[in-house]
């Protein structure tokens, strides 16, 4: 049985359906269990990681966790991360599988590394997942492609090797259900580096318009990032982290080839499982 957090969220639901369609037990977690469109044969539970002691009804007989941290505060995450882990280590030390980011070993304060440290203190078995970026965060220029076809977005010379969500979600089955991934901590990338600018070209191309990159600047762009972000401080941490990206572009690693014997998928394959988003 693994136990899945985010459940509905862009990688958790791909970990969902690919656990449910290789026959493992799959219990899925959500605020909302009644909202959850997920296959059937899912067990959907309510639970919070703001609570961490709600998990605690749906821990029996787990043998492994996804775990996508919702905070991306530094201080609510110290308070929460390690009580989380110690739920989880007292119903029998499930492997985890956590979602962090490459930048998690960089800046040891970070949300992303504070959960990892928990993780570790606890004495769980785990694998963590740090991807450069998600592609889905795309998506998040998908109303003004729609609507004028235009992106007005800083740092189009920002170089990303932007990793497709089932990719990440691959890896996550692969660590829950097989051996070998024990204390391994895996970068997880797109084949290739591609500019903020040139993933919308290519969003372009997959559903045949020509879309303009329009450069704003970041002082234009804070006031809605922070907003849907929900954090200002992480906002400027965004900001500044796709400004060094124009200098030193995001890496390109071999994980995902390494783990899952194929190569990763492109943007350019992304924008193309996408294309309706856009439309």
């Amino acid at each position: 049985m693994i136990l899945v957090t985010g459940a509905t969220g862009n990688v958790g639901r791909r970990v969902v359906e690919r656990l449910a369609a290789a026959g493992h037990g799959v219990r899925a977690v959500t605020r909302h269990p009644s909202r959850a469109k997920l296959p059937a044969g899912v067990e959907v539970v309510a639970a919070d990681l703001a609570d961490p002691a709600s998990l605690r009804p749906h821990l029996a007989d787990v043998d492994g966790v996804f775990l996508v941290w919702p905070f991306v505060d530094p201080a609510t995450t110290a308070e929460l991360a390690p009580r989380v882990a110690e739920v989880l280590a007292e119903a029998g030390s499930p492997h985890v599988a956590y979602v962090s980011a490459a930048s998690a070993e960089a800046d040891p304060q970070s949300f992303w590394a504070l959960v990892e440290r928990a993780v570790d203190d606890a004495g769980l078995p785990w694998t963590m997942l740090r991807p450069t970026g998600i592609a889905t965060n795309a998506l998040g220029w998908a109303a003004q492609i729609r609507a004028e076809g235009v992106v007005r977005w800083p740092y189009g010379a920002a170089a990303r090797s932007m990793v497709h969500e089932d990719d990440i979600a691959a890896v996550a089955v692969e660590a829950l259900t097989s051996d070998g991934h024990d204390k391994r901590t895996y970068v997880l990338s797109g084949p290739e580096t591609v500019t903020q600018a040139d993933q919308v070209r290519l969003i372009g191309e997959s559903i045949g318009r020509d879309l303009r990159w329009e450069e704003i600047t970041a002082d234009e762009l804070r006031p809605m990032l922070a907003a849907a972000m929900g954090s200002p401080a992480f906002a400027d941490l965004a900001l500044r982290s796709w400004a060094t990206l124009i200098e030193t572009p995001e890496p390109v690693t071999d994980d995902v080839a390494v783990v899952l014997g194929r190569p990763a998928r492109t943007f350019a394959q992304w924008a193309a499982d996408h294309v309706s988003d856009f439309r």
